[in-house]
């Protein structure tokens, strides 16, 4: 894991790093070939540029979050974008996290994916990569 984000994972209390610890673990499990960087704040991967899956501190709690996720047809992701492609879920404790489902989410997304990275490039129109 980047210092970058182990230093995000710092700001965080106890509990909300083990969440982070446990998401980042996954991610890089699953998604060997993506960068990663602090972008908007918070963690974020992406596959060829364009911003796949991050996870960000928030109110309600870790939001964890896939750029084209409202194309992955999960119910768990129920948490919609209203003006892009984007499906989140929120987690309060580590005992929430279904590895297997967020493992499956991450195989998704590499599959189904909007191009983000060229959205200002098209005034903002996704289009969708594969």
């Amino acid at each position: 894991m980047k210092q970058e984000i182990q230093n995000y994972h710092k700001t965080l209390s106890p509990l909300d790093q083990q969440i982070c610890d446990l998401l980042a673990t996954l991610i890089i499990a699953e998604l060997p070939e993506a960068t990663s960087k602090i972008w908007h704040s918070h963690p974020v991967w992406f596959l060829d540029d364009n911003p796949i899956v991050g996870y960000s501190k928030q109110k309600k709690g870790i939001r964890l979050m896939f750029w084209s996720g409202a194309d992955f047809n999960e119910a768990s992701l129920n948490v919609k974008g209203e003006k892009f492609k984007d499906a989140s879920i929120f987690y309060n404790n580590i005992e929430e996290v279904q590895e297997s489902e967020v493992t499956r989410w991450l195989l998704k997304s590499k599959e189904i994916q909007w191009d983000y990275k060229n959205i200002v490039k098209r005034k903002g129109r996704l289009e969708r990569i594969n």
